[in-house]
């Protein structure tokens, strides 16, 4: 695997450019062997979601709406601390990140149309019903002298 594997596509032909993106590190916490101490394997992806011009207009409206509560002054940020490796740490930070903006802006579901009960499958429905109270109403013992 070398080199960083280029931009990261959100969809379709957006794809985020590597000069908005900030990149720092510094040293996970958790286990690790003695090289832990000494390597700056956590990684924190910052990306600058207010001031972009990466992003279709309506996308970065929908993503600012969607992503509000994760902002930090309009500025989205991704942490990844899982992998042993900074290498590693980079991928999957960059990969998250666009899932997150992929999922933040994609457009809304369309609207469910209520549709009507057919009357054959209601019919049914009561008859069973019917059936049901008829079964349990033998089972009572009120008309035993």
């Amino acid at each position: 695997m070398g080199g960083m594997s280029g931009p990261h596509v959100i969809r379709g032909s957006v794809s985020l450019p590597e000069a908005e993106l900030q990149w720092r590190f510094s040293r996970s916490s958790g286990p690790g062997g003695q090289h832990v101490n000494t390597s700056d394997s956590q990684v924190e992806l910052r990306f600058d979601l207010a001031r972009t011009e990466a992003l279709p207009p309506v996308w970065k409206e929908r993503a600012l709406e969607r992503l509000a509560s994760r902002l930090v002054g309009g500025v989205l940020v991704v942490r990844a601390s899982e992998h042993r490796s900074q290498w590693r740490n980079r991928e999957t930070a960059a990969v998250r990140l666009a899932s997150l903006l992929a999922e933040a802006t994609a457009p809304p579901p369309r609207p469910r149309r209520p549709t009507k009960v057919p009357r054959g499958i209601n019919e049914r429905r009561l008859r069973e019903k019917k059936q049901r109270a008829q079964t349990k109403r033998g089972r009572s013992p009120r008309d035993w002298d």
